[in-house]
């Protein structure tokens, strides 16, 4: 696309976002109507999504640098949006799964536009440094061995007779084939032999023989033609794909190649603007910087007159710690700021007038405040739902009257390359000017005054300057005794190394692991479309596979990628993944590192396991950890097998290990964590309820429940991983069959079916012998599935956390729970 739709999809999607800032701006009245608000809150959401994927691809495209910094800040400022609007979501509903099923109708939309975008620019931006990273890694892994050890693969001792059985069996079978394949050729010798006896006694007819070709050729002929219209048919009807469906189109390779120019155009575009910043600034201070170095000193020495004019006194200069003369001149005229002073005056005398009487008045005020602020309190409780103040909305705003002032009726006519504005540099870079000389002229003008005060107040001035002296030397030792009061830092025990020595002892240590190019679109899954007629009728769904990919966007990736996401969303410091075994729990956790570029670090209780060994090895070795993943961050710490860190008791094979050193630590290293640290605690479990719930939920703020695949994300996941490892699918395998036959395997079961039956050989031969579905069915028929009963117990445990606790008593003794209070209420009234 050019660069002229690029800005029409830019300009239409900022009229989306204004309508829905007016909306929001517009004061909600409290409600009660749990459906009213969780509807106006989820049709807010799905907009901003809507939004967002729009802001995310112009972005991502457009080569103007000015436009992008604004759009970077709309983008940034929508993405907190979200993440408010789902917590507040969260909170009413006490479930972390929604389902917009009567939305998306209302809206017209598919439920594949829900789908959240991860922004390109989380990992464009430090490409550089992420490629140095890996290269590091690499290297202190070769040197050090471990990477070619961690691949060879050590082959098992195996003992003498079980050898020479094997050899036994496989000669035997060679004989056995041998001798099958002789006899057979005795056979059709024979055959033939008495099948030309048969056939020199019968006369040869022609026409007969004639005939019996024409059927048999007629009857093929007729089959293939019916054959082609029926598949026609189906492809009209859409029931079947067109035949060059899976291909990848022409247009859609021309495509990509122009994307990636233009990403090269605003690399370009980027580097001219960042010159033209620092040449146009020293432009500027050569050619304005003297007249506005006097018309500033022109402007504080009028304020210096009509001040003494006034008062009878000069004025005191602001500090430069308060903001100096920028702090009296903002946007103000000396007449208005002369206006200022008489109206502070004036203010000053009404005040010692009126402070006698204001301490009388206090006592009763008091008194009068605290039954005020119990009967606020009742009123809010009876007054019903209201939305918490947002963070990112006053941004948003902010960016959207910029784009109104700016950008909204610019004509760029003559700028067709979409380069820098020269002019808007010039007025952003004179703001930067004038502050850069204020603090010079503040300096001089402060030191005239002070000349100007001992020569006509010489006699006021000296018992002043005392005063002051002492008054700041007292000041200072108030001071000092108050940073003694202050809490003690936490020790640096690692001071005198580096960042780097840190890094490749971790590595060394296997505490720092290389996390596998998984991106989060390989999470195959399917939209679950019975979700929201489930839940009116009182049955809470299991979770679709995009759902949880949804979480893992939202939780785990957007507030990893963005630091100004991350310091003012809600914040989500620790995350627990909980599922049966191969429903891919680890390739999330790695997913989250290839989409965000970020560390990732191993505390596994069975990798920690001998490492560091005592109190003391264990502080080292979290500080370490921690401080390597601040600094350099965003960092993943994966706990896989978290439960063993929380056992309610430890199994008798298991105690030399210690699977519960980190069980007292973690509460007291995420308490450390503070907004700016873009560090997340990811917990991996297969058996959640062998852990102990209450320190379990201390730990992890956030707990997603991973379920084993349903029918329609089955259907997609066969149909794909057959795809991506070389098969064909065709007419005569049936997927549906599949899906429907493998209910209760998961992903790792899928895969490792699939990459079983596709070997080399069986790719080779599609050709002549298509896939079938028996072939898959076989291979899986050895394996366990996950049963309805494990995955109830998954539930049952879920029920027993936080968040599940609430929407039980949300669903079933919440109304009689209200009863109770306002049967109390009336108990109080009448007394």
């Amino acid at each position: 696309m050019s660069n002229a739709m690029y800005n029409k999809i830019w300009h239409q999607t900022q009229e989306a976002l204004n309508s829905l800032l007016d909306k929001e701006s517009q004061k909600i009245d409290p409600h009660k109507n749990q459906v009213f608000i969780f509807q106006m809150l989820a049709t807010f959401y799905i907009k901003y999504i809507q939004i967002f994927r729009k802001l995310e691809n112009v972005y991502d495209q457009i080569v103007h640098p000015q436009k992008r910094i604004l759009i970077r800040k709309m983008l940034d400022g929508v993405m907190g949006r979200i993440l408010e609007l789902k917590n507040e979501m969260v909170e009413l509903e006490f479930t972390e799964f929604h389902y917009f099923d009567d939305i998306l109708q209302d809206l017209k939309l598919a439920p594949q536009q829900l789908d959240i975008p991860i922004p390109r620019y989380f990992l464009k931006e430090k490409l550089e440094v992420i490629k140095g990273r890996e290269k590091m890694l690499a290297q202190i892994l070769a040197d050090s061995e471990l990477a070619t050890t961690s691949m060879k693969k050590i082959p098992k001792a195996m003992p003498l007779d079980e050898a020479i059985k094997i050899i036994q069996i496989s000669e035997r079978a060679r004989q056995g084939r041998l001798r099958a394949m002789f006899m057979k050729q005795i056979y059709l010798q024979e055959y033939r032999v008495k099948q030309s006896k048969l056939l020199s006694d019968r006369l040869p007819d022609v026409a007969a023989a004639a005939l019996s070709i024409q059927k048999v050729w007629r009857a093929f002929h007729q089959s293939k033609k019916t054959g082609k219209e029926r598949g026609e048919e189906m492809i009209f009807l859409g029931m079947n794909p067109p035949p060059h469906f899976n291909q990848v189109s022409a247009t859609l390779v021309q495509a990509q190649k122009v994307n990636s120019m233009r990403n090269e155009v605003q690399m370009r575009h980027d580097e001219d603007y960042k010159e033209a910043m620092v040449t146009i600034k020293n432009d500027l201070k050569l050619l304005e910087g003297p007249d506005i170095k006097e018309n500033l000193q022109d402007q504080i020495r009028h304020w210096f007159i009509e001040c003494r004019n006034l008062t009878g006194t000069f004025p005191d200069y602001p500090k430069a710690e308060e903001g100096g003369s920028a702090l009296i001149f903002s946007d103000k005229t000396p007449q208005q700021v002369i206006a200022d002073i008489i109206a502070s005056q004036e203010e000053e005398e009404k005040n010692k007038k009126n402070k006698n009487k204001e301490k009388e008045k206090k006592s009763k005020k008091e008194k009068e405040k605290e039954k005020k602020v119990t009967k606020d309190k009742s009123k809010e409780e009876d007054a019903g739902w209201k939305m918490s103040p947002s963070l990112f909305l006053h941004g948003m705003e902010e960016g959207n009257n910029l784009y109104k002032d700016i950008w909204k009726n610019k004509d760029e006519s003559w700028n067709f390359p979409q380069d820098y504005d020269p002019e808007l540099i010039k007025e952003e870079k004179r703001k930067e000017l004038e502050s850069e000389i204020r603090v010079q002229v503040d300096e001089l003008m402060r030191q005239e005054l002070k000349n100007l005060k001992l020569a006509v107040d010489r006699e006021k001035e000296l018992p002043v300057k005392g005063g002051k002296k002492r008054g700041g030397k007292k000041r200072k030792k108030g001071k000092k005794g108050k940073k003694g009061k202050r809490g003690k830092k936490v020790k640096d025990l690692t001071a005198n190394r580096s960042i780097e020595s840190l890094y490749k002892e971790l590595v060394e240590e296997g505490l720092l692991i290389q996390a596998l190019k998984v991106n989060l679109s390989d999470y195959i899954g399917e939209y679950s479309y019975l979700g929201t007629t489930l839940r009116q009728v009182s049955i809470e769904p299991m979770p679709s596979l995009l759902d949880v990919r949804q979480l893992i966007t939202l939780y785990g990736i957007l507030p990893l990628g963005s630091p100004t996401v991350h310091e003012k969303a809600p914040l989500v410091k620790s995350l627990l993944l909980a599922g049966p075994s191969g429903v891919g729990k680890k390739m999330l956790v790695h997913a989250i590192c290839t989409e965000t570029g970020a560390n990732l670090f191993n505390l596994s209780a069975s990798n920690i396991a001998g490492k560091y060994p005592g109190r003391s090895g264990l502080q080292m070795m979290l500080h370490v950890v921690f401080k390597v993943a601040r600094q350099l961050q965003p960092s993943v710490v994966w706990i896989g097998e978290t439960e063993k860190t929380f056992y309610k008791k430890v199994p008798s094979n298991e105690k030399k290990m210690e699977p519960k050193r980190l069980k007292k630590q973690l509460p007291r290293i995420l308490k450390l964590l503070k907004p700016d640290d873009r560090v997340l605690i990811v917990g991996t479990t297969q058996r959640p309820f062998d852990a102990e719930l209450q320190s379990f939920c201390k730990v992890y703020q956030k707990i997603i429940l991973v379920p084993r695949p349903d029918y329609a994300s089955r259907y997609v996941l066969w149909k794909q991983i057959i795809q991506r490892n070389g098969g064909v699918v065709t007419n005569a395998l049936n997927i549906s069959c599949l899906a429907k036959v493998t209910d209760g395997f998961t992903q790792g079961h899928i895969v490792q079916v699939v990459r079983g039956v596709l070997t080399d050989r069986r790719i080779r031969q599609q050709i002549h012998k298509p896939l079938r579905a028996v072939e898959f069915i076989s291979a899986i028929a050895s394996m366990d599935p996950v049963y309805q009963e494990e995955e109830d117990s998954f539930k049952d445990w879920y029920a027993k956390t936080p968040l599940g606790r609430k929407r039980a008593l949300a669903l079933t003794g919440g109304e009689a729970e209200k009863e109770k209070d306002k049967g109390k209420k009336k108990e109080k009234k009448k007394k």
